[in-house]
């Protein structure tokens, strides 16, 4: 593990044969309204907007789209927008002088209910921050803890999730999950910064990374000033929140401890209710103290891991627990295939099956890990049943559906029964008449995937 000596040092490919300074800078020494001095050498900022650099970062923000910012230029829009203001752009980054423009606030909701509040940046500032994170993050990533699994280059929720199994597989089957007292917004911008200057010495940088925590959250057609906290929305929040958890990483390393971080998502695993009831106390301590950041003590809690899910799997109770499926997770998909559903009414079933397809299977790879079949099983049921309420809806009439099911191979008399039985749309889809009439490799043939296939298939493939 370096040292603060030693992490005072930073070496970059483009700031290479020039003289670094001899000391950090430290947080008091840069606030945002100063401005930058070119007796100062300093040479970060210019690999920041180094060509390669910038034409590597407007591909990223390109292919993420996303929503127009404050200023309502879309990505579509860059370009041309680049081609006639990047020299001045530069020159201001470089002299130390830009200044972000206010962020737009979205709130969007959350799974558990209640709503959770973005920031999204304008296309251009997108742009600056891609720059930075591409420039920082091989300068903190690599003294990251290996227990912090959350948007780290190389790293994925799968992995963390695995590492949960093995460390309860292994005997420590009682789980400290913490949840942190609305994280993002209450970041402490002097701790984030001091941590950030250990390791970064360019003055322009450190006061531009300022700028972009207090730049103003734009609102109700009036942009209020941030004093604390790192809006998720733009693309360097993720490495600042990294930076600032690192201090709880070590601090769990330090005592030993097996545990995994996905972002602000942390669980310790431990062997008793009392050691977790310890690990609970100590590490809110610390966190107060060290971070000034607050346990949510409603939902956090020291449990059996089977009772806690974590980053949408739980375990089984097993002597060797397996990974199955968080009831959430369930609920989230179910409510979203719902909703395509809902606006499918009227359309072509294929073209329904066409817009249900990826999620099925964005959903499908992420859950690759499950080792319980069950779950998928029953779900590959629910989606089939769904899917044939909406066709009995589409086809209203009772002679529709005593023609339709007679196409379909059923007998006049069954047909006729069927067709006018008084029942209820999800009722009869789970009837024998549907399922005879419609057949699961019905549904295969308009191009449904099983989401239990899917996932037994990715499970062999790695």
């Amino acid at each position: 593990m370096k040292t603060d000596t030693d992490a005072d040092t930073v070496t970059h490919p483009e700031g290479q044969g020039r003289n670094p300074e001899s000391r950090p800078v430290g947080v008091e020494t840069v606030p945002a309204s100063s401005s930058w001095t070119k007796a100062e050498p300093a040479p970060l900022m210019e690999a920041v907007v180094a060509k390669a650099n910038m034409a590597r970062a407007y591909r990223k923000v390109v292919a993420n789209q996303g929503a127009p910012g404050a200023d309502g230029m879309t990505v579509d829009q860059l370009a041309d927008h680049l081609k006639q203001y990047w020299p001045t752009l530069r020159e201001r980054l470089l002299a130390g002088e830009y200044h972000p423009s206010p962020i737009r606030a979205v709130e969007i909701p959350k799974p558990k209910g209640g709503t959770r509040q973005l920031g999204i940046p304008t296309v251009t500032d997108r742009l600056i921050q891609q720059a930075l994170l591409q420039v920082l993050t091989p300068i903190f990533d690599p003294t990251f803890s290996a227990s912090s699994y959350g948007y780290r280059p190389g790293r994925s929720a799968q992995q963390a999730v695995s590492a949960m199994k093995a460390h309860v597989t292994a005997g420590h089957r009682w789980v400290v999950d913490l949840d942190l007292k609305a994280f993002f917004d209450r970041v402490n911008h002097d701790l984030l910064m001091a941590r950030i200057a250990r390791r970064v010495r360019d003055k322009r940088v450190l006061r531009l990374i300022r700028r972009y925590l207090e730049a103003g959250m734009f609102q109700h057609g009036l942009a209020a000033p941030r004093r604390q906290g790192t809006p998720q929305g733009g693309p360097l929040s993720p490495l600042l929140a990294n930076i600032l958890l690192d201090d709880v990483d070590k601090e769990l390393e330090r005592r030993g401890h097996r545990f995994c971080r996905y972002a602000d998502d942390l669980q310790v695993y431990v062997r008793s209710q009392r050691a977790g009831e310890r690990v609970m106390a100590s590490l809110s301590d610390f966190l107060g103290s060290s971070l000034k950041l607050t346990v949510n003590r409603a939902k956090s809690a020291v449990d059996r891991p089977w009772n806690r899910g974590y980053l949408g799997y739980t375990l089984t109770r097993h002597k060797r627990p397996k990974l199955t499926l968080a009831k959430a997770s369930l609920q989230h998909l179910m409510q979203r295939v719902r909703e395509i559903l809902k606006r499918g009414r009227g359309r072509n079933i294929r073209r329904v099956i066409e817009e249900l397809t990826p999620v099925l299977r964005g959903w499908a790879s992420y859950f690759s890990l499950v080792d319980v079949k069950r779950p998928l099983e029953a779900l590959d049921q629910w989606m089939r049943r769904r899917l044939r309420c909406v066709i009995w809806r589409q086809w209203k009439r009772r002679a529709t559906r005593r023609r339709k099911l007679r196409g379909l191979g059923l007998d006049a008399y069954r047909a006729w029964k069927s067709a006018g039985n008084g029942r209820g749309p999800w009722w009869n889809a789970g009837a024998s008449h549907m399922n005879q009439a419609l057949p699961r490799k019905c549904f295969y043939d308009h191009g449904l995937i099983s989401i239990l296939d899917t996932v037994g298939w990715l499970k062999r493939c790695s």
